[in-house]
């Protein structure tokens, strides 16, 4: 056992010797594991060694050592904490997450907005970055030994690859890893395509090296001659990307132009431009293959110049040109993007981080708060959430169970009358964390409860959702009026003898778009008694009756202007008013005084001014009180009606009913019938309900 821990330990001579003394001890840890001649998942010393090509830190080096499964084996298991600290258990506690993460279904291949989701979630649910990159490096270890696999779990492992960990890489800017994951996924996926261009690239290497060197000597003299200072390698093309190439343009390989590369490293960017002419003058170009992403970058800020040229004997060999910061700006990946989009403008936020994620991997020591910095400023206001059937949604920070419903199903959520997150039962107020799985249980008639629009009670963060109940009370309302409105006009034309108008003509007299429109107005009563009287012609001396008349059939609650029940008023269509709701009112020029909610933006935003036309006024037939039906869901029955009845004798309000339910897992349900005096006093009492303990629900029984 000491002996193979010595020869682990010389893979990582290019530490200093404090640093070499916990490596040997996370080695020796690994050690005590039993040998296995059948496991041939990866292990943590495997990936370290992978990782050393990096240039990484010493805790990266350790988490990857000691993010080894095989020692959940172990009995006792090792204190992490205490023999390597906090920074290296933080590093494996996400690491081992990331390796048992099980989130990935095949059909989200077809579904770029999943993967996308999928790919935020595990970089928002990391503490730590360099635990990306250790998972990166256990995925390159696990593709080397897919082979031994079955045909289904290579063909899983190598899917997952492309569509979320290649990404990943790429996003990252580790290119080498981006690479060696694409290329061994490929293999996997499509073994035949994989076999051909490798075969293709093989029978060729001589002569393409050949080639590519002899035009690297001529270019190197050239240069020289010119004063010019530069690095000339042969770039190497990976066998993903040219079938992705071959696929895209339609392509047999022999027709590629790029499979020939050579790049060129200067000082400045004068001397792009001079390389350039040298390259133009002394070979033949191709002229729709030139490409100037120097003056008009890329996208995502990627530099270069890139120029085809056909040499003496007909090959064609692309050349890219760039300075040494340009050449960085790419090979590190602060150009490339974090975030999905199909197209748009740079994010400065991401480009922010990416350099943050660059200089954490280049540095040495320790940076916490580069760290944190990078994960916060990309995810501090998301979180990620799964439906039963493992799709993802992405949501805003602090949304609830309602909140996911409503972004997943809005005509089911309406019916929504409970959660469950993770198989047990939450509350809809429940804050939700990524990668919680939500379940919403619901009724099979009803539509959504006032309180879930009420900020005070927390049922709903996001404005969309709260926008979608709106309007389906909107909606409640205005089909109420309309049907309000249909019975006083058949009521009116009976009991004073009238023939049934024309809809279209009275609609058109209104002014009103349509005839739903019309009823609704005069089910809202902004159409009163004494415009319908006009229209019907009736005599002035009768239009009196009329107005005595129509109220009744309203049904409408009346409304009291500083005491007084008989002033002409309507109701406000942008607030829609209902009895209960706080209101005020507005002198109008043409309708009387018309009624508001006092929470509306029209009133609050009106000048000083017009502020002086506002009057008290209020429900003039409404009771003192009235009762309410509740229901209160719990964890348990224990203490809970004595804590629930003290909250409501504290409001001072009335328990005219009351039945508690229990379950077998303590569980409980209370149904109560409470007297109040209006909606602010129930809003109030609910939410002080909601805050007791073990509290699951309480909501108003629609």
């Amino acid at each position: 056992m000491k002996k193979n821990t010595d020869s682990n330990s010389s893979l990582f001579n290019g530490f200093c010797e404090p640093d070499r003394l916990q490596i040997e001890q996370a080695l020796a840890v690994v050690a005590q594991i039993p040998d296995d001649a059948h496991y041939y998942r990866p292990k943590g010393v495997e990936v370290a060694a992978i990782l050393m090509d990096f240039n990484v830190d010493l805790s990266t080096i350790l988490a990857a050592i000691l993010s080894d499964p095989r020692l959940a084996q172990l009995n006792p298991k090792p204190k992490i904490k205490e023999l390597f600290g906090t920074t290296v258990a933080a590093l494996v506690k996400d690491v081992n997450w990331l390796n048992t993460i099980t989130v990935y279904s095949l059909e989200m291949t077809d579904q770029p907005n999943q993967t996308e989701i999928l790919r935020r979630m595990l970089l928002s649910m990391t503490q730590d970055v360099r635990a990306v990159l250790i998972k990166l490096a256990f995925r390159i270890k696990r593709l080397r030994g897919l082979p031994r696999e079955s045909y289904e779990i290579r063909r899983f492992i190598a899917q997952e690859t492309l569509d979320v960990y290649a990404q990943i890489a790429n996003r990252m800017g580790i290119h080498q890893l981006k690479w060696e994951l694409e290329d061994l996924a490929f293999r996997y996926l499509k073994p035949q395509s994989y076999r051909r261009i490798a075969k293709s690239l093989n029978d060729n290497r001589v002569a393409r090296e050949n080639c590519v060197n002899r035009f690297i000597g001529l270019l190197k003299e050239r240069l020289t001659e010119a004063g010019i200072k530069a690095e000339i390698s042969g770039r190497p093309k990976h066998i993903y990307s040219i079938w992705k190439k071959m696929q895209r343009k339609q392509l047999g390989i022999d027709e590629l132009y790029d499979l020939l590369a050579v790049r060129v490293i200067v000082d400045n960017l004068t001397n792009c431009y001079a390389t350039l002419g040298v390259v133009h003058s002394d070979w033949q170009t191709i002229p729709k293959e030139f490409d100037d992403y120097i003056a008009n970058p890329k996208e995502n800020g990627y530099q270069s110049l890139h120029t085809v040229i056909l040499d003496p004997d007909g090959n064609r060999i692309e050349v890219q040109i760039r300075t040494r910061a340009m050449h960085e700006f790419a090979e590190l990946g602060v150009a490339a993007h974090w975030s999905y989009k199909e197209g748009g403008k740079h994010d400065t936020a991401i480009e922010k981080s990416i350099s943050s994620l660059r200089k954490l991997l280049e540095n040495k020591d320790d940076d916490d708060a580069l760290g944190e910095n990078f994960r916060n400023e990309l995810f501090h206001d998301r979180v990620y959430v799964l439906t039963p059937k493992g799709q993802l949604i992405d949501l805003v920070k602090d949304a609830t169970p309602l909140d996911f419903a409503y972004a997943f199903n809005t005509e089911i959520v309406h019916r929504c009358r409970g959660s469950i997150l993770n198989g047990r039962i939450v509350p809809l107020t429940y804050t939700l964390k990524s990668g919680e799985q939500i379940e919403i249980l619901t009724a099979k008639k009803g539509g959504p409860n006032r309180n879930w629009i009420d900020l005070n009670l927390g049922y709903l963060k996001t404005t969309a959702a709260i926008s979608k109940v709106k309007s389906w009370f909107k909606n409640q309302q205005q089909t109420q009026n309309i049907a309000a409105g249909k019975a006083i006009l058949d009521k009116a034309s009976r009991r004073l003898g009238l023939k049934t108008p024309n809809l279209t003509e009275l609609a058109q007299h209104f002014k009103q778009q349509d005839t739903d429109k019309l009823l609704e107005a005069i089910g809202r009563n902004d159409i009163n008694a004494r415009q319908l009287a006009a229209f019907f012609k009736i005599p002035e001396l009768e239009a009196a009756t009329v107005k005595k008349q129509l109220p009744k059939l309203t049904n409408k609650p009346v409304v009291s202007v500083d005491g007084v029940d008989n002033v002409l008023t309507s109701f406000a269509s942008c607030c829609t008013p209902v009895q209960g709701d706080e209101i005020i009112g507005y002198i109008s020029l043409k309708k009387g005084i018309t009624v508001h909610r006092k929470n509306c933006e029209n009133i609050a935003h009106l000048n000083p001014e017009k502020q002086t036309r506002l009057v008290y006024v209020s429900w003039g037939d409404k009771k003192s009180s009235y009762f309410v039906p509740i229901v209160i869901q719990a964890f348990s029955a224990q203490n809970m009606l004595t804590d629930v009845t003290q909250i409501l004798t504290q409001a001072k309000i009335h328990i005219a009913n009351a039945s508690l339910d229990t379950h077998p897992d303590f569980s409980a349900v209370l149904n109560l019938t409470i007297q109040i005096k209006d909606t602010d006093q129930l809003s109030q009492v609910l939410n002080k309900i909601s805050c007791l303990p073990n509290i699951v629900d309480v909501k108003r029984i629609p």
